[in-house]
């Protein structure tokens, strides 16, 4: 066969496959709206379970997956960030920091179970948190530190040299280079890394079985050494060990969606936000 024929019939194997991963995507999206949306009320989103879970609303989840999020992104983001700036922009390139990528590349694929155990013997136990939002949050956090490394280097690498020498030739200091110039203009694709963490931090479930979630916990936490109840947890425990399993199904359902959409609309607020700097940039 001749290069277009192969490439006809490459592309239209990939265009199979793109069309496949979207209508599996569509099709268990549609399958837990069709099932969560008849639960959906006002009193299931503002009120705590009840009768061993087969009734009452899932608020006090709600509330623990934002702090768990929002406490994660505030510890993961910015230690990510310069530790980002600090390999690209001052390191150099030598054996440390080759070394240094590849270990945070071998974090990543580590499975969550084991950061898990990790946030539960340093955070739980060895710096005496207790099972809390501070102790789940930072557990998180390391969890998609990698993520936020990674993303945030190829956004650094990718801010042209000439940037840096035109600043540092009018007089700025490599510090004002880099928080005036180079970051602003990074940070569009920097928030690339933020998206994907917000993600993966909302749906994990082993790392804060063993830090902070409570199985059952219908109050709002009132310090960040408080316990609180977590959608992805809850989730687990109402489809596979509740009081009556059948009754609370469409619980399981109904909470799904919501933290689908609560996932949907975090990223949707970041590429936004990261939009709205890019168009700012362009401007300017």
């Amino acid at each position: 066969m001749n290069k277009k024929a192969t490439q006809k019939i490459a592309f239209f194997i990939l265009r199979v496959l793109g069309l496949l991963v979207i209508g599996l995507l569509a099709w268990i999206l549609g399958f837990i709206l069709y099932n969560g949306v008849g639960v959906i009320s006002w009193e299931f989103l503002m009120t705590a379970p009840a009768e061993g879970m087969t009734s009452g609303g899932i608020f006090p989840a709600i509330i623990g997956t934002l702090c768990l999020v929002a406490g994660s992104m505030l510890f993961a983001f910015p230690l990510g960030v310069m530790s980002a700036i600090y390999t690209t922009e001052y390191a150099g390139n030598n054996g440390i920091v080759k070394f240094i990528r590849v270990m945070t590349n071998n974090l990543s694929s580590i499975p969550s179970i084991v950061f898990g155990l990790f946030g539960m013997a340093l955070f739980v136990n060895t710096l005496g948190f207790g099972d809390s939002i501070i102790a789940g949050s930072m557990t998180l956090g390391l969890l998609v530190l990698p993520v936020i490394i990674r993303t945030t280097e190829e956004a650094l690498k990718a801010i042209p040299q000439s940037y840096r020498s035109g600043s540092l030739a009018l007089g700025a200091s490599k510090l004002q280079t880099i928080y005036k110039v180079v970051l602003p203009a990074a940070f569009p694709n920097i928030t690339t890394g933020l998206i994907l963490s917000i993600g993966r931090v909302s749906g994990e479930t082993a790392p804060i079985l063993f830090t902070v979630a409570a199985y059952f916990l219908p109050k709002l936490p009132t310090s960040i050494f408080d316990q609180v109840m977590a959608l992805p947890y809850h989730l687990y425990v109402i489809a596979t060990s509740g009081t009556d399993i059948e009754a609370s199904r469409p619980i399981a359902y109904g909470t799904a969606l919501v933290l689908i959409v609560i996932v949907f609309c975090m990223n949707m607020i970041a590429t936004i936000i990261r939009r709205q700097v890019g168009k700012k940039l362009k401007t300017n």
